[in-house]
């Protein structure tokens, strides 16, 4: 009998003898040996008058004036956000398995086509726990959270509307964290992708940020300092270096979009600290303005258009953030919706002394914090949160069980936060490739606050044909709208029999490019918006057929 290997803490790294040892960043990130990394740095903001004695206090009614009437008319203070659903997307780097064993996946264009008995085995189901056969020995998850109280228990449960597999460590995750789901919907895209690269080009931002997306503070953030903000790159069509993501992984990152340095230490109005920023603002007008060309000018610039707009609009944005933040907290870290006794991460978080402010036990959870207040408070159109290690073919269950569980509760940790906020917002978790099962069984038990392998199928291997993509939807007015009739089967493309994507079975099934485009014209779907407008030729044919999504 071959000796089992041991299951390897959620925080642990992945060492696969049938992968070379990582060198890159994406390669350490995948097989959980990196995390993010951020600094954040300030100065102060008096060395930057050249002579205070010009400072005016008054209104800021003037300032606009400023920017409206700039050369170049680039300069928007207080940027239109919230006309857009919040979008927020989950890049699990290294493969994870989302197929059968967490979201269900069918034939036929449907999640209630049922596999064969070896397609659910590929993905990790043995078969006394298939779909459709009763499941009364599984009517609890994890910490007792009931998933299916109906009295014909099928290994199905459909309370996010998307189906999910009855014992999904992912679900599990989710309901913990968001655990009255109602006013939620999804779909799940089955869709080819390579194993453990960053070269899939997953990454819907840049295309969301052609549409219009927007935050009142930065347009998108991630929580990776990559061109995409996360692990997996964009298509290159779409990328554009003005849109680059704005690095967030923590707490500190959010504060320091806003910080107005050391004004907010010496002046406790902060009516004060808004003066003193708009007086900045109108001193560098005169100084860009009124002293080029003289010999000793202020500011040394060019005549350039351009760059003396560039200068002056910073200045105005500074004093706009000042107007709209100084004395105000958007710190997650203090926000009781998200820490404190009733805050969704109350389990993962410490508080300070008697301070208001907590740390986080996880990063993953700090960095999921910052992302989801960032986004869904309308201070960034679009983030991504790249979680590593999910190249967890170990030789065992419970590894890959308790990252899916993280997983998991990051998502519903972003959905419950959006329930709290009264706002909408699109999740969407996707991964470089997945893996496949050769059937057999972990029966490791829970231990503290891990799950085991709970009788499933050990993940033994990297397999790009088992994988899939799904989207979440949270309107809170209700789910009626979300999906269109003619998906009730919540799924756009098919899988076969034997447990395998069926490549022709949508446009999005073989093409990654074609896959950015499907959720994108889905996300523009629920904002009464067109892909037809932004990319006319977005290669999915008649939009009817990939787009599942109303309008919310």
């Amino acid at each position: 009998m071959s000796k089992r290997r041991k299951h390897l803490d959620v925080n642990e790294p992945l060492r696969h003898a049938d992968h070379p040892r990582p060198s890159t960043r994406r390669e350490f990130i995948r097989q959980g040996f990196l995390g993010g990394s951020a600094y954040v740095l300030g100065g102060s903001v008096f060395s930057l008058f050249a002579n205070p004695n010009q400072a005016m206090a008054g209104v800021s009614a003037d300032l606009n004036d400023l920017a409206a009437n700039m050369k170049q008319k680039t300069c928007n203070l207080t940027a239109a956000a919230g006309s857009m659903i919040p979008f927020i997307c989950f890049d699990l780097a290294g493969g994870a398995n989302l197929a059968g064993s967490n979201v269900l996946v069918g034939k036929a264009g449907r999640q209630d086509q049922l596999l064969s008995t070896a397609g659910y085995n590929k993905l990790g189901l043995p078969g006394n726990m298939i779909p459709g056969l009763s499941s009364a020995a599984l009517t609890t998850g994890f910490s007792g959270t009931v998933l299916n109280p109906s009295a014909t228990n099928n290994f199905v449960n459909d309370s996010l509307g998307l189906w999910f597999h009855q014992d999904s460590a992912m679900l599990f995750g989710i309901l913990e964290k968001f655990p009255n789901p109602t006013g939620v919907d999804g779909v799940v895209i089955p869709a080819l992708s390579d194993n453990d690269t960053g070269n899939n080009p997953h990454n819907p931002m840049y295309l969301l940020a052609k549409a219009g997306i927007n935050g009142d503070v930065v347009r998108l953030i991630g929580s990776q300092n990559s061109d995409s903000g996360g692990n997996s790159m964009s298509p290159a069509a779409y990328m554009n270096p003005e849109f680059r993501p704005t690095k967030v992984d923590r707490p500190s990152d959010v504060t320091g979009m806003v910080d107005v340095g050391d004004l907010t230490a010496v002046l406790s109005d902060p009516a004060d600290v808004t003066a003193v920023m708009e007086s900045m603002a109108r001193i560098s007008h005169k100084k860009i303005r009124l002293n080029v060309g003289r010999t000793n000018p202020g500011i040394n610039v060019t005549r350039d258009e351009v760059i003396k707009d560039l200068l002056e609009c910073g200045y105005l944005k500074s004093a706009d953030l000042a107007n709209r933040f100084a004395g105000k907290s958007i710190d997650p870290s203090e926000d009781i919706a998200i820490v404190g006794p009733t805050g969704i991460f109350v389990s993962e978080t410490t508080q300070i002394g008697t301070t208001g402010k907590y740390t986080f036990s996880d990063s993953e959870f700090a960095k999921t914090a910052s992302v989801m207040k960032m986004v869904i408070d309308g201070h960034a159109g679009a983030g991504c949160i790249t979680m590593g290690g999910f190249d967890y073919h170990t030789g065992d269950r419970s590894t890959g069980e308790n990252r899916d569980l993280r997983a998991g509760r990051c998502i519903g940790a972003c959905l419950e936060y959006a329930r709290r906020s009264g706002k909408p917002v699109m999740i969407y978790v996707f991964s470089d490739g997945s893996l496949n099962s050769n059937g057999r069984i972990d029966t490791s038990a829970n231990s503290g606050n891990s799950l085991g392998g709970r009788g499933k199928g050990e993940w033994t291997g990297d397999n790009s044909s088992t994988a899939c993509s799904y989207f979440l939807v949270y309107n809170p007015n209700g789910s009626s709208n979300i999906i269109l009739p003619a998906f009730d089967g919540r799924q756009i493309g098919s899988f076969s029999a034997d447990g395998d994507v069926m490549a022709s079975s949508s446009p999005a099934a073989n093409n990654v490019n074609l896959l950015v485009n499907t959720v994108v014209a889905n996300y523009l779907k629920l904002n009464n918006m067109s892909l037809d407008t932004f990319v006319p030729s977005h290669g999915l044919g008649n939009l009817a057929n990939v787009v599942a999504v109303g309008n919310i």
